[in-house]
């Protein structure tokens, strides 16, 4: 099975789903409200790398190459990137993912509704690495092959010099990582943004950080603008500091 939506038991896994849908599914088991969507799971992203053996032939690029070289991150990026473009998606993967969309066209009431595109790697929000803003997130994808386009994007985004270095800073081997995807209606947000259970420059536990801004959340996650930045005490949940930024 190629997909799952929030709801489903297969989404709880976040070794099908990586971190961020498992996120949404542990909300929606929750009764949490969430946009509705769907996940493509790392299933899809094997077949993907297995149908034309990309998985051997990366493995040979990374067993040679000077991680602690920018250059040999960005020549391997660029090989890598070829490949990968070079070959169609499987017809199985691809079939699969083009019928879940139009599911959840159907279920919302509108045709070629527009998605965010998000990656959802098995490595994010881990216990020792976040992985926060290394691989790519789109937004207002509308259509069967545009959203096949847009994932095939997050699945190269595993790829890149950026997120490889990150990678192999923190031990970690980048094919033992596999690429989920979330596909999920957008929310034409008035603002946006990131919630901290901790403060991130201090490390403070007692506090609660919000960052946002006008619109939606990737100015700040991209850090396009300043945003609005409210520290909150998570004792009696008062403001302990705000500082408005340039949005």
């Amino acid at each position: 099975m190629f997909t799952f939506t929030f709801q489903q038991e297969g989404c709880l896994d976040s070794r099908l789903v990586g971190g961020k849908a498992h996120g949404l599914a542990f909300m929606a088991a929750a009764g949490v409200p969430i946009a509705p969507g769907f996940t493509v799971t790392t299933k899809a992203y094997h077949a993907f790398l297995d149908a034309y053996g990309l998985r051997t032939r990366i493995a040979d690029v990374f067993s040679s190459l000077d991680v602690s070289s920018v250059t040999a991150l960005e020549g391997a990026e660029h090989t890598i990137m070829e490949w990968l473009e070079a070959v169609p998606v499987p017809e199985v993967v691809a079939s699969e993912v083009g019928r879940s969309y139009q599911q959840l066209c159907d279920a919302v009431g509108q045709s070629d509704i527009s998605v965010a595109v998000r990656s959802s790697a098995t490595s994010e929000d881990a216990e020792g690495t976040s992985f926060a803003g290394e691989y790519d997130t789109y937004v207002g994808i509308r259509g069967q092959s545009d959203v096949m386009r847009h994932v095939v994007k997050c699945w190269k985004s595993a790829f890149t010099a950026r997120s490889l270095a990150y990678v192999f800073k923190n031990g970690l081997w980048p094919l033992d990582i596999a690429m989920a995807v979330v596909i999920q209606k957008v929310v034409n947000a008035r603002a946006a943004g990131v919630m901290f259970t901790l403060s991130p420059l201090t490390g403070d536990r007692s506090r609660i950080v919000i960052e946002a801004a006008y619109g939606l959340g990737l100015s700040v996650v991209g850090g396009e603008v300043t945003p609005d930045r409210y520290s909150v005490r998570k004792i009696g949940l008062d403001i302990a500091d705000r500082v408005l930024g340039e949005k």
